[in-house]
């Protein structure tokens, strides 16, 4: 179960980064590649891997374990430290990352469902927060809370979008990040609209609604590989 948003935004970065960040990081570093380039790689936003990599408490769901095992040349199990062999002979083989088009990645998401919020917050770095989420005119809208997001809003923070679907008995699956302008909405016409979604509230008062404008859209479809031969 995901936790609350004032707690999850309320704990700093520590020290210790738990099993998998640790071999996030130091998986990326062994293969010369920055934060920046790994994100790219597996189709994931900056912030959120830095989350990943410095928070114990981190939980990447089963999509995104599968697109950094990609992105990594190694396996999920390698990853999750259910595996003794090292990256090189990874027991299972990585999955395939397809890119996706800005057309089919936002086809994905039209039916709504729920994803991670990414963002950075003052000086506790970046935060990565559940929301159920819907499509509106092209846009994506949740509501939140008076927590992190919209602290982060109200503050010009950049907002991104993270949804994951994975299919863990075939391995494969999608992955769509967006990021773009983001803004509480006050408008009453569009908030009742939105209303209209049947979005659901997490714990506490989700009285505010956040739209977001695509900007850049990214997808990744993963792929079980199949070994030739």
């Amino acid at each position: 179960m995901s936790e609350p948003e004032s707690d999850l935004a309320s704990r700093p970065l520590p020290d210790d980064p738990g099993d998998l960040g640790r071999r996030v990081a130091a998986r990326r570093r062994a293969l010369g590649m920055s934060v920046e380039e790994l994100a790219r790689r597996a189709g994931m936003h900056p912030g959120y891997l830095e989350y990943v990599e410095h928070h114990a408490g981190a939980r990447p769901s089963p999509a995104a374990c599968a697109r950094l095992a990609g992105a990594l040349e190694t396996s999920v199990s390698w990853l999750r430290g259910g595996a003794e062999r090292t990256p090189d002979e990874p027991s299972g083989s990585p999955p395939q990352l397809l890119a996706l088009d800005r057309s089919t990645s936002l086809e994905l998401l039209r039916p709504g469902g729920v994803g991670r919020a990414v963002f950075v917050e003052g000086t506790r770095g970046p935060v990565a927060l559940p929301v159920d989420f819907r499509m509106l005119d092209g846009a994506i809208v949740f509501r939140t809370g008076e927590g992190a997001i919209a602290r982060a809003l109200r503050a010009g923070s950049p907002l991104g979008i993270e949804v994951d679907h994975l299919d863990e008995t075939l391995g494969e699956g999608w992955s769509v990040l967006v990021s773009g302008e983001a803004e509480l909405v006050d408008d009453p016409e569009v908030v009742t609209r939105i209303d209209a979604l049947g979005l659901k509230r997490w714990d506490g008062d989700h009285d505010l609604v956040v739209r977001l404008v695509p900007g850049e859209v990214s997808g990744r479809r993963i792929r079980r590989h199949e070994p030739t031969g």
